[in-house]
């Protein structure tokens, strides 16, 4: 679906941004794009939807060099969430999903209510303007514009950004439901909950460059150092330990009375990019 080869891009001749990306992301795929700001993640994303030009290297999406295609029809198969919603204040949440639905052909679009319904947006707010909502509310209504045209490929830019717990959680259920449906994501996010839970691989960008590409699972299995916490209970004490997995081979090399908890020490996504880049997330 995405082919990255080489690729470059510089605001100026002596700032470089990307230094040689280079990635795949296949059919029905969840691809998570991680970095700090300033590492270069916005700069490759705004090359991928064809917003930004003039890079260098090839870029391909749908087997088609991004250079090389202009066409309306091919830019209708992409949905893109801006990490700041991109609506009309003015209008309502209905009105502005059939102002940009007036720019696909009418047979690919979905339902604008059912699909705010899906998205549990109150239907006492639907035709009030988006001035009067939540910043949740417009995300919502945000992420029904990047559905509205049942697009086969999705950029996500930080999607849970202004949701509470319950409505990120309904987010990356319908991110999954689009996955299952065939269409292919590719989430931009300092949220490594998100990353976690939501997608198949994730790269790590730092400094205009990949430092790490792989599943989620296996970057936190080859970093992790197999350590276990046991907490216990011997001779009415409580008391805590921590073993190397390896060591439990002959069984528990401690004396105790009662387990109360075991725990792996298994290193978080965001661990993991600071041990390949020395930076937080922020």
């Amino acid at each position: 679906m995405i082919e990255v080869k080489n690729l470059t891009f510089s605001y100026e001749k002596d700032k470089q941004a990307l230094h040689g990306l280079n990635f795949t992301v296949g059919d029905g795929e969840i691809f998570g794009f991680l970095g700090p700001n300033g590492s270069g993640k916005s700069t490759t994303q705004k090359i991928l939807t064809g917003i930004l030009r003039g890079h260098g290297g090839m870029v391909s999406l749908f087997g088609k060099d991004l250079t090389t295609v202009h066409t309306q029809d091919f830019f209708q198969q992409i949905g893109v969430l801006f990490e700041f919603p991109y609506l009309y204040t003015n209008l309502s949440a209905l009105d502005n999903l059939h102002y940009f639905s007036s720019f696909y052909p009418s047979e690919q679009l979905r339902n604008a209510e059912e699909l705010l319904d899906e998205l549990e947006f109150k239907r006492d707010f639907r035709k009030k303007p988006v001035s009067s909502y939540s910043k949740g509310m417009r995300q919502r209504v945000s992420m029904a514009r990047a559905l509205i045209s049942n697009p086969k490929l999705l950029f996500l830019d930080e999607p849970t950004s202004g949701l509470d717990p319950t409505g990120a959680v309904l987010f990356r259920k319908i991110i999954e439901k689009e996955r299952q449906k065939g269409t292919t994501v590719f989430v931009t996010t300092h949220n490594m909950l998100d990353a976690d839970l939501l997608c198949d691989r994730v790269a790590f960008i730092a400094g205009g460059n990949i430092v790490a590409l792989d599943t989620p699972k296996n970057l936190k299995e080859q970093n992790s150092n197999r350590s276990i916490v046991f907490e216990y209970l011997y001779q009415g004490r409580r008391e805590e330990q921590t073993i190397l997995s390896q060591e439990l081979k002959s069984g528990i090399p401690f004396a105790y009375d009662e387990l109360i908890s075991v725990h792996s020490q298994e290193p978080t996504l965001e661990d993991i990019f600071i041990q390949y880049t020395g930076r937080g997330l922020s």
